[in-house]
């Protein structure tokens, strides 16, 4: 099916070749108002092309679905092929990812957490300053609510760190039913195991090897760097930490969620109060 647009140009093209504009009309089967016809939707649309773009600058990583919930918060309310539409008409594009390579598993995944503060994950992502300082980030995320209880930045972290930083959190929020984390060394230490030991908290240690049993903590970290460590620019290790915990509540009170229908991690928390006093059970690893 040929568009309205094209067969415009089809008669400019025959027109300049000397033929009547009647004439090209007739031949080519096109109405001779299509051609003084002029689109009323730029204009109308006009508003929320600047609003897309300005908040395709602000958040470059954010794909139409949840800049449409931006607009959706200005009060534009609009449905999601309008806003797909308006996203192409725009130019706005996302760099595509190159795609990960996935293992089959045919033992059972660990089973979801139940609510708020049942499992807690934490793991560790590295990147440097300008000035070639190292950044070690501690990362600690609620599995079922998604929220990003924390993310420590120093240039080395140990046990006797990860514990400050989860009995902070703790004081917080209370303590969890299980940490969920890989096998590195900060995670299995002695001071690690006899701490979780008295503060009554189980582990869940993925496998060797299988990062995707952390799948939470994986998928956080993979929207850390690429919304905020591929996109800032940290001169000194005091900016970072600044920088990252303004992207951190950004993250848990701005961002919509697809996961979460499109709430905040706040909104979400809000409607599913952690549990109280749950018996501990077994998490099955693979």
């Amino acid at each position: 099916m040929v568009s309205p647009q094209a067969r415009r140009e089809q008669v400019r093209l025959v027109c300049e070749r000397g033929v009547s504009q009647r004439r090209a009309c007739g031949l080519l089967g096109v109405p001779r108002s299509t051609l003084s016809y002029r689109l009323r939707l730029p204009a109308k649309d006009a508003p929320t092309l600047a609003a897309m773009r300005r908040l395709s600058a602000q958040y470059p990583r954010y794909g139409a679905r949840r800049i449409r919930i931006f607009l959706r918060r200005e009060g534009d309310e609009m449905r999601i092929n309008r806003a797909r539409r308006l996203w192409r008409q725009a130019g706005l594009t996302l760099p595509r990812k190159r795609p990960k390579r996935r293992v089959a598993a045919s033992r059972p995944r660990p089973l979801p957490p139940m609510a708020a503060n049942h499992v807690w994950a934490y793991d560790f992502v590295f990147d440097a300053c300008a000035n070639g300082q190292q950044l070690k980030c501690l990362t600690v995320v609620d599995e079922f609510t998604h929220e990003s209880l924390a993310i420590d930045v120093a240039g080395s972290i140990r046990s006797a760190r990860v514990i400050e930083v989860l009995t902070r959190l703790m004081s917080v929020h209370g303590a969890p039913i299980y940490l969920r984390s890989d096998n590195g060394p900060e995670f299995v230490s002695h001071a690690i195991l006899k701490w979780v030991s008295e503060a009554r908290i189980e582990t869940a240690l993925i496998d060797p090897g299988k990062p995707w049993q952390n799948g939470t903590n994986e998928s956080f970290n993979g929207k850390f760097r690429d919304e905020c460590l591929s996109v800032e620019w940290f001169r000194t290790r005091r900016e970072a930490k600044v920088i990252i915990e303004a992207w951190r509540q950004h993250y848990n009170a701005v961002r919509p969620h697809s996961s979460l229908g499109y709430l905040t991690p706040h909104e979400f928390k809000q409607h599913h109060p952690p549990i109280q006093d749950h018996p501990p059970r077994a998490i099955p690893q693979e």
